[in-house]
Formats: structure tokens, C-alpha cells, sequence
């Protein structure tokens, strides 16, 4: 296969159907509408506006939506990006963009409604926007961050607890009010929504591997019971979470497996 531009920009939207590829260039994918389900390398996910997602060199790669969606598809040579940042999204490769990062994407959705997506101009637009995304996403996470890793490790080893602002404000050494005020500043969300999104990171994860019921998950990652995760996939994916298994696990290119059944006293 040959390779494409060293940086080269499209717009495109995505259906029900399988489009299962692996190519030897780079990805990065950027909703604008819609959210996509996405497969990379067995590692699932579901992404919307104000994230992302990375596709590395020659890594099998799928990516489904059953409702309206338009993306931006960058493909680039690896090189472009720092060895830092391209180890920290091969390790990561779905995540939430910084502020910054957002009025980058914001903008050329703005430019390319404006004069279109093809040509040398676009190309020419393309070739300085990317390089200041790169340098963006190479900042990292914010210094404040630094400050809060400590409780975010602790969120992530233990999603599932009965997490309080009070008891994540001591886990940070802060009080409540600092603790929303960092979060706001360098992450761009509250601590409950933070939380919240993670815990359903890693039930899309858990769905995808077939093995335990929606009630042992809900019990699992903090849910108050079935019914409470059910309305959270809802929300984020248009899915229940018996369909949003089936999709992903027919989008890995696999057998569906039956819905584990929950025991019941």
C-alpha cells in the first residue's frame, strides 16, 4: 500500500457496517458529530466530540456508528510526533482533548466549512494547523494534574468504590472547593463527571470481553444497580448494553457471545 501525504486531512462519516483496515501510516481520529465505536488493536471504545483517538502504524483498526457522525480522519507519518507523545498515545490511544486542543479542531471544522477540504490551500492550511496540534497534545497533561495524580491512580485502581467529594478531596490533600477548582482548571470537568466517565470506560472495556453479566458489572463499577448503568451506556452510545456488546464484539470480527445470565437468590 502506498503511503499518503506526510500529513493529509478528510472528513467522513461512518455507518452499522464493519470497515476493518490496518494501513502503514498513522491515525488520528476527531469527532465533530456523533460518537464512534471504535476497535483498535482489541481495544474498545466509544469517543464523541472533544476526544480522540490514535491509530498506530499498521494496527488493525474498525470504526462503526449507528447514528449521524462526521470526523476528522488525520493521517500522518509517525515522525511527526514527539517519541513522547506517540508512546503516551500508542499506551492510550482514546482520550479526552485539553481546552486548547478543542479550539484547534474547532477551528479547522471552521475552515474547512469555509473553503472546503481538498486543494493545495487546504492542503497548505492542514500542513500548519496539524504541527500546532502535535505541539498541543505534546504538552501533556497540565501541571495541576501532577497534583491530582495521586487520586487519579487511586479513581482508576478502584472505580467501583463509593467514591464522595469529600473522600477524593482527601485522597488529594485538598479541600472540596480546591479540589473542583483543579479539576475545572487542567481537566475541564468536575470531579463526579470525571469519575463518572471513567467508570464507563471501563464497563465498554468489560462489555467487550463477554464474560460478565450487566448486573455483576453495574455492582462492580459503582453503579446503584442495572437499570442505572443501562441509563448511562444510553446516554453515551445510543445503546443498551447488551447491544453495544453485540456491535463491538461483531466489529472485533468475532462471535457474539450469549448474554450471561445473572444469578438471582
Amino acid at each position: 500500500m502506498s503511503s499518503p501525504p506526510p500529513l493529509s486531512l478528510d472528513l467522513r462519516s461512518y455507518g452499522p457496517d464493519s470497515t476493518s483496515d490496518s494501513h502503514g501510516f498513522a491515525q488520528i481520529v476527531l469527532p465533530l458529530e456523533g460518537a464512534l465505536t471504535m476497535e483498535i488493536g482489541g481495544r474498545g471504545s466509544v469517543i464523541g466530540r472533544g476526544e480522540l483517538a490514535f491509530v498506530e502504524t499498521d494496527m488493525r483498526h474498525d470504526q462503526v456508528s449507528v447514528r449521524a457522525n462526521r470526523s476528522f480522519i488525520l493521517d500522518l507519518d509517525p515522525a511527526n510526533l514527539s517519541p513522547r507523545l506517540r508512546e503516551e498515545l500508542g499506551r492510550r490511544p482514546y482520550g479526552a482533548l485539553s481546552p486548547a486542543a478543542n479550539k484547534l479542531v474547532d477551528f479547522m471544522a471552521l475552515m474547512v466549512t469555509q473553503q472546503g477540504a481538498s486543494g493545495e490551500a487546504a492542503q497548505a492550511v492542514v500542513d500548519r494547523w496539524a504541527p500546532l496540534l502535535f505541539d498541543t497534545l505534546a504538552n501533556g497533561p497540565p501541571k495541576a494534574r501532577l497534583r491530582l495524580a495521586a487520586l487519579l491512580d487511586r479513581l482508576e485502581a478502584a472505580p467501583g468504590h463509593d467514591w464522595t467529594a469529600a473522600a477524593m478531596a482527601r485522597h488529594a490533600g485538598v479541600g472540596v472547593s480546591r479540589l473542583h477548582a483543579l479539576f475545572r482548571e487542567e481537566l475541564d470537568t468536575t470531579p463526579r463527571a470525571w469519575l463518572s466517565e471513567l467508570r464507563l470506560k471501563r464497563v465498554r472495556e468489560a462489555l467487550v470481553s463477554g464474560h460478565l453479566s450487566i448486573a455483576e458489572l453495574a455492582y462492580r463499577f459503582g453503579y446503584s444497580d442495572q437499570s442505572a448503568l443501562t441509563r448511562a451506556l444510553r446516554r453515551a452510545t445510543g445503546l443498551p448494553p447488551a447491544a453495544y456488546r453485540r456491535q463491538m464484539q461483531e466489529a472485533a470480527g468475532g462471535e457474539p457471545e450469549p448474554e450471561p445470565v445473572s444469578k438471582t437468590a
